[in-house]
């Protein structure tokens, strides 16, 4: 039993992004017990919410050895702590390009329980994040979505704190691949013009998906603060959105 992992389920939620915003999380130990938490914070971002549900999660399980599966559908928590974080932290939290990183104590926080729990559990500390599309029907995610949409919202929602035996959530209703979407490669200089798939526009926190860029620039142009974005797949709108603390559903299309 002690090779099993323990799965968590995370999400995070904001009404408005930034506004008020939830967080869910579902924790799936090897013995059969489960546990949701949740929470509200009046003021705040998506992205932010994301990476409080997984740290949320962490913190519980502080003293629980053992491997973990983290699955989120944020590409942005995934490629953060993978990929990102360890560069930020060793150019002080500056991106590549020397801006200040966006969310550094969240990422901070994040980074010192995951250094802990390896720490305290050398050996049984392995964290295996995994993708899943958000809105896909796998009822973990569907889940934590509906309850950190709950506490963004200042609804009620019942947390479940009890064996699996008694869940009326499938948690092991996967799908086959979770691993994150492959980025399409950029067109280099002199090759052919890539194609849009979309042009994102943000203007006062609401955010628009156009099919031309003579749309986009209509509703971005003269506005202070305002700003756009031409995608060239989904799997590139969607790391664009997460980049601005959006998710797909909050886009609404124009056109």
């Amino acid at each position: 039993m002690e090779n099993r992992p323990t799965l968590v389920f995370a999400d995070g939620a904001c009404s408005g992004n930034p506004g008020p915003g939830g967080w869910g999380t579902i924790i799936v130990t090897p013995d059969g017990m489960v546990t949701e938490l949740g929470g509200h914070e009046p003021d705040t971002t998506n992205n932010r919410m994301e990476l409080t549900a997984v740290g949320k999660a962490l913190r519980h399980l502080e003293r629980s050895p053992g491997p973990l599966h983290i699955h989120t559908d944020s590409t942005y928590v995934i490629q953060g702590i993978t990929r990102w974080a360890f560069g930020w932290s060793r150019r002080g939290w500056k991106t590549a390009d020397g801006k200040e990183v966006a969310n550094t104590l969240y990422w901070k926080r994040l980074m010192a329980l995951l250094a802990q729990r390896k720490q305290e559990h050398p050996d049984e500390a392995a964290v295996e994040w995994k993708y899943v599309r958000g809105h896909a029907g796998v009822p973990g995610n569907e889940r934590v979505d509906e309850i950190a949409v709950c506490f963004s919202k200042g609804r009620s929602v019942k947390l479940y704190v009890g064996p699996l035996q008694g869940y009326g959530v499938n948690v092991h209703e996967l799908p086959e691949d979770m691993s994150l979407p492959e980025e399409k490669p950029r067109q280099g200089e002199g090759s052919a013009k890539a194609k849009a798939y979309s042009y994102l526009s943000e203007v006062g926190s609401t955010v628009k998906r156009h099919t031309t860029w003579a749309a986009c620039e209509r509703r971005v142009k003269g506005v202070p603060g305002a700003r756009f974005k031409k995608t060239r797949s989904e799997q590139d709108e969607v790391k664009v959105l997460e980049e601005w603390g959006f998710k797909v559903q909050d886009v609404q299309s124009e056109d």
